[in-house]
């Protein structure tokens, strides 16, 4: 049953309005172009404090603050600066005084970004990541009422507990869902297997549904003491993929590849042989889908029993990959990551 958020503002009797902190790393939303109408424009190019001033209104639904980790386009993110801001919204969240966090992000990665917090974080207060499709610059862009809703949602009671949260566009997606389907349109992303998490119109949030996977506070990852994450190659199938791009990646130093495979997972045989020659070695084998929607299975059309692979259940190449990487930060069996494909 859908629950009714309540906006907050100053005007509120008796309300002391809640503290939630802006972490900036760039993007579109801090964008920039030389005329208000061109589609070139530059990422990055305004700072958090601009940000704020540009979008007043903010102040009157939470107390806010701003820090800028980054400020790169999200085509240039990092998995050193994910660990960084992870690390960071786990020290803000541990202040009692601290309602949420919201974090402005290019749209290209977001969806990596915002699984690796999913799984990171290890609170249950509200992360929100936010960005644009259209620079500060443009006519009608879209990051300053994207920035006011996220606000919103960082300051919500009601917005706990459910993992790390996109929102964009008026709808609130839980980071496990979501997926950017189109290159220019304003309403790109899309959670097309488990649906959103809730929407957001100027500041009035209603919610859906909290996750059904674990996340955040239930995660098991912890980044605290981690510098690096092992290495995971993503590699796509095609009609008469080159086997030897198996060869390649291991060749290359990588522990763990994820196939973005045809349909259910596939690839084609003498990729088979190579990835299962791969996995006898101690590679890591997960089957993904280059298919925008559905699950992968496991023993559909591939034994992966007997080669020794992973199927990725619902997450894509991109998220799969992340899933992976931080899996084999710890010693595991085959047995146990594939459950964590399951439960997370």
């Amino acid at each position: 049953m859908a629950t009714t958020g309540t906006l907050l503002t100053s005007n509120s009797p008796g309300n002391k309005l809640p503290r939630v902190i802006i972490l900036a790393t760039g993007g579109t939303i801090a964008g920039a172009a030389e005329s208000s109408t061109q589609t070139g424009y530059v990422s990055g190019q305004m700072t958090v404090a601009a940000m704020l001033a540009a979008v007043p209104e903010t102040n009157d639904i939470a107390r806010l603050s701003g820090e800028q980790l980054a400020n790169v386009g999200s085509q240039d993110m990092t998995f050193k600066i994910m660990i960084t801001l992870a690390k960071r919204i786990n020290e803000l969240l541990a202040d009692e005084n601290i309602s949420g966090v919201v974090v402005t992000h290019g749209t290209d990665t977001m969806e990596e970004t915002a699984h690796f917090l999913n799984l990171t974080v290890k609170s249950r207060k509200p992360v929100v990541l936010t960005g644009a499709m259209r620079p500060a610059t443009a006519v009608s862009a879209d990051g300053p009422l994207n920035l006011f809703n996220s606000v919103a949602v960082a300051a919500d009671p009601q917005a706990a507990e459910r993992g790390a949260l996109v929102v964009m566009n008026d709808r609130i997606h839980g980071a496990h869902s979501l997926t950017k389907t189109n290159t220019t349109s304003v309403e790109t992303f899309l959670s097309p297997l488990n649906g959103l998490i809730g929407t957001v119109n100027y500041g009035h949030t209603r919610y859906f549904r909290k996750p059904f996977r674990r996340h955040t506070f239930l995660s098991e990852f912890d980044v605290d003491g981690v510098a690096t994450l092992p290495r995971v190659d993503i590699i796509y199938a095609c009609i008469d993929m080159p086997a030897d791009l198996i060869d390649g990646s291991v060749a290359g130093g990588a522990r763990g590849i994820v196939i973005a495979g045809d349909g259910n997972g596939n690839m084609n045989t003498a990729t088979l042989e190579r990835a299962a020659r791969a996995a006898q070695q101690g590679v890591v084998l997960v089957r993904s889908s280059r298919v925008p929607t559905g699950r992968v299975g496991r023993n559909v059309e591939v034994d992966d029993d007997r080669h020794g692979f992973i199927a990725s259940d619902e997450l894509n190449p991109a998220k799969a990959r992340i899933l992976l990487m931080l899996a084999l930060l710890k010693e595991r069996s085959l047995k146990d990551i594939q459950q964590l494909f399951f439960d997370y």
